[in-house]
């Protein structure tokens, strides 16, 4: 939150903060001098290596209480990666306001899928509707959000599951009725997504209620060239508990993660060039800069990275106000 990026700069802002800073950090006494001594960049290293980094998320994540959906989805370290050693892979869950619940790192040989129901395991999710992409379109997935956490889903559906796909496309859609335009601009883009909604029967995947059909036509503003794509959704929420547009709004909330974790992950702190490799260190910097994004929002900074400037204006005092830390 004071802008310090590395093991380095935190250790340097820890050279450089003083007495009262330290204190309400709780840095160690020296009672023969009545001195705080800031821990050296090696010893904070050393920790953030070794601490537990289940621990650390759960410590410093939100909580889903209050929101309509929460949306999993997964993002690789690329500077972690190191010789044979590959990238560090964080699957994060995060609330369709933009609060980061907790992550943890995929084990390397696997993928997120296994890891999708531990994410999720320690959290009060009955009524919250999940949301996640075509990799976590699992029968397994769909049956330990209904029935394990009482909650609902919204799954993506590519041509990842052939079969599945295939029965979806051939469903009767000219026979929808219900539906919704949504339009949007933005990323030098115009975008135009009709929303075609079925209620289905014995669809053969765990508590399906209702499938969409998601076209969308996409003209970029500087090009001129026009695009389309269809994707379409498997939800257990009955035509009751979703129209079209709520559907169409859940489907957005999956974008959340992208733009408002990952994006300002990549693009504020800079991410995917961090040399963190060791150890824990690649999920546990993460995690630091999922608090410090959480706790900018939580406290009305809106643009994080405006937050940022104005933590450096006052970076031994401001900071520890926001994560109110006292003496």
């Amino acid at each position: 939150m004071a802008g310090a990026r590395s093991y380095a700069a935190i250790g340097q802002w820890a050279r450089s903060a003083p007495q009262e800073a330290l204190s309400r950090l709780g840095a160690r006494l020296l009672t023969s001098l009545n001195v705080r001594v800031a821990p050296s960049a090696a010893t904070i290293r050393r920790i953030i290596a070794a601490v537990c980094p289940g621990g650390l998320a759960d410590l410093t994540g939100s909580d889903p209480a209050g929101a309509e959906s929460v949306a999993a989805d997964g993002k690789s370290a690329r500077g972690s990666r190191h010789g044979e050693v590959p990238a560090a892979h964080l699957l994060a869950a995060m609330t369709s306001d933009g609060r980061t619940l907790t992550q943890l790192r995929v084990p390397d040989k696997t993928n997120e899928i296994t890891c999708f129901a531990a994410l999720l395991a320690p959290f009060n999710l009955a009524g919250v509707v999940v949301t996640a992409d075509a990799l976590h379109t699992q029968r397994e997935h769909a049956t330990f959000l209904v029935e394990a956490k009482k909650a609902h889903y919204t799954f993506t559906m590519k041509k990842n599951r052939p079969i599945l796909h295939e029965r979806l496309r051939t469903l009767p859609w000219e026979q929808a009725t219900a539906k919704f335009y949504d339009r949007s601009e933005g990323h030098g883009r115009k975008e135009t997504r009709v929303i075609q909604v079925l209620t289905v029967e014995n669809l053969d995947f765990p508590h399906a209620a209702q499938v969409a059909k998601i076209t969308r036509h996409r003209t970029s503003l500087k090009t001129g060239k026009r695009t389309r794509e269809t994707v379409y959704v498997i939800t257990d929420l009955t035509s009751r508990q979703a129209s079209p547009e709520r559907i169409a709004r859940l489907i957005r909330s999956q974008w959340v993660i992208e733009n408002r974790l990952h994006f300002v992950r990549d693009v504020t702190f800079d991410e995917d060039r961090s040399q963190v490799r060791t150890g824990h260190g690649p999920e546990n910097m993460a995690t630091l800069r999922n608090l410090a994004i959480n706790t900018l929002r939580q406290t009305g900074h809106t643009n994080i990275a405006a937050g940022l400037r104005e933590m450096s204006y006052q970076p031994f005092t401001h900071p520890l106000d926001l994560l109110t830390l006292t003496s």
